[in-house]
């Protein structure tokens, strides 16, 4: 074992975190770069005496060291202030490793930055609730809860947000006084270990946060296997999410699961060309990957026509290829056998009946923007999850109507819906079946401080600092005799 230091590198080969240092592994993984498809580094992938020995350490520093509420607090914004220092390090890091363009890469350590400031000032607030006792019987009782950290939690995390998603996970568990193991998605894991040196040289004692390298069926199962792990947060497939919970008895989770993100536009809306601009953005950024980008678009009749055109002509503007070059809109998807699946998607509405109005083409990794029309709800591009750069336009008459398709999915995360009346959009909150409705936006906006999870296969739980601090606390109820 070799004590790590912060390096502004990339390193040949990471192992994994454990008690604060890295740990070699003979067994790797090759890391490409997934515009090119070289490697660049590679990592360990843990054995079960590996990922064993990781959450023993996290258990016995979660027994035998606390951290009070304003040391979690300085070691967080002293985190923020790192990672803002190494801004354009990370930024790197993610065009390489996941193929994000710049400009988005850019805005997700800047996001992850706001979520490292959120939850340390969440580390200050936890705090329970007075308990009234006014039954006969309990006049000399007085009552009160407190929230106590879980102990271990098992963290895995996705690879299209890499840095804000894995800081969701760790900031405010941290926050609550909990010690984390993690394992990162196995094709994006070198920023979560930029993210492992950042936490240690902000002053996060060894132990608190270890990383397991590794793929999902090996070192993802042994986690899911170690009963002394108290929680489980992820954020990825409904698969796996049915597999996580299958496994994981009555201990607590917070599953972050899929979408296939509705939006309605309404003949009322209050500026189409923005609506337009929205849609396109959110729903081809980050090549699509991301589980409330834009997937159906619901356009009142009255203005179809003219919504299918404006798109179609914004879609022109977009710039597609080298996530590197600073005016790149859209890049790689994060595999060339990912963009080949969402290909054959296009490929199987077009034969049954879907028009391509754009896009539609393929160079290895890099799926070009995507509209179709003349969708049908059996299609897949439709009524599952496509997590590609493809959008369906579908027409609607009737706003009900547009609320049943909408509701129509075994999904539930966030939906957007556009119109200026305020009685349809208040009805609206009531009718559509999601974790989040989004008022004159898109189903893709999401402020870090906000309540974040969905209904039916979305998942169960809550992220945002505030809530994912209180899935991450048990609550502890304290009576006293007077």
């Amino acid at each position: 074992m070799t004590t790590s230091t912060a390096v502004n590198t990339i390193q040949d080969f990471y192992g994994h975190f454990i008690n604060g240092q890295w740990i070699t592994d003979q067994n790797s993984l090759p890391v490409l770069d997934k515009y090119t498809n070289e490697e660049f580094s590679r990592i360990g992938n843990a054995s079960r005496r590996i990922v064993m020995d990781a959450v023993s350490n996290a258990l016995e520093t979660f027994r035998t060291k606390k951290l009070h509420p304003y040391e979690r607090y300085e070691i967080l914004l002293r985190a923020a202030q790192i990672a803002k220092e190494r801004k354009e390090e990370l930024a790197n890091l993610l065009v390489k490793e996941v193929g994000k363009v710049l400009k988005d890469a850019q805005g997700e350590i800047n996001r992850g930055i706001q979520t490292l400031i959120a939850s340390a000032e969440e580390a200050k607030r936890i705090a329970g609730n007075g308990v009234p006792l006014g039954q006969p019987g309990n006049d000399t009782k007085m009552a009160f809860t407190i929230r106590v950290p879980v102990g271990v939690i098992g963290a895995i995390t996705p690879f299209n947000f890499p840095f804000n998603l894995t800081l969701h996970k760790i900031a405010p568990a941290i926050a609550a006084g909990n010690a984390v193991v993690l394992k990162p998605a196995e094709v994006t894991p070198i920023i979560v270990c930029k993210i492992a040196e950042i936490f240690q040289e902000a002053g996060l004692p060894a132990g608190f946060l270890n990383v397991v390298n590794g793929t999902g069926k090996e070192a993802g199962d042994y986690l899911l296997a170690d009963e002394r792990i108290a929680m489980y947060t992820f954020t990825g497939s409904p698969r796996v999410g049915r597999h996580i919970k299958s496994k994981t008895g009555i201990r607590k989770v917070t599953l972050e699961l899929g979408n296939n993100s509705p939006n309605i536009i309404h003949k009322d809306v209050p500026d189409i060309d923005k609506a337009v601009d929205l849609c396109v953005t959110r729903g081809f950024s980050n090549a699509g990957q991301a589980c409330i980008s834009v997937q159906r678009i619901y356009v009142h009749r009255e203005i179809y026509e003219s919504f299918v055109t404006r798109t179609v002509t914004a879609c022109r503007s977009l710039k597609v290829g080298d996530p590197a070059d600073p005016e790149t809109d859209i890049g790689p998807m994060i595999s060339e056998k990912e963009a080949s699946r969402a290909k054959a998607w296009i490929e199987e509405a077009v034969q049954q009946g879907a028009q391509i109005v754009y896009g539609g083409t393929r160079q290895k990794s890099v799926l070009e923007p995507t509209i179709l029309i003349n969708v049908k709800d059996n299609m897949k591009v439709v009524c599952e999850e496509v997590f590609a750069p493809v959008i369906s336009i579908i027409p609607f008459d009737d706003i009900d109507q547009a609320f049943e398709q909408a509701n129509h999915s075994s999904f539930g995360l966030q939906v957007g819906l556009f119109t200026s009346n305020l009685q349809l959009a208040m009805r609206a909150t009531q009718i559509l079946h999601f974790g989040g409705v989004i008022i004159n936006d898109v189903s893709t906006y999401r402020a870090d401080v906000m309540p974040y999870g969905g209904v039916k296969d979305s998942g169960v739980g809550k992220e945002g600092p505030h809530y994912a601090i209180q899935e991450m606390t048990d609550e502890k109820l304290i009576v006293i005799n007077l």
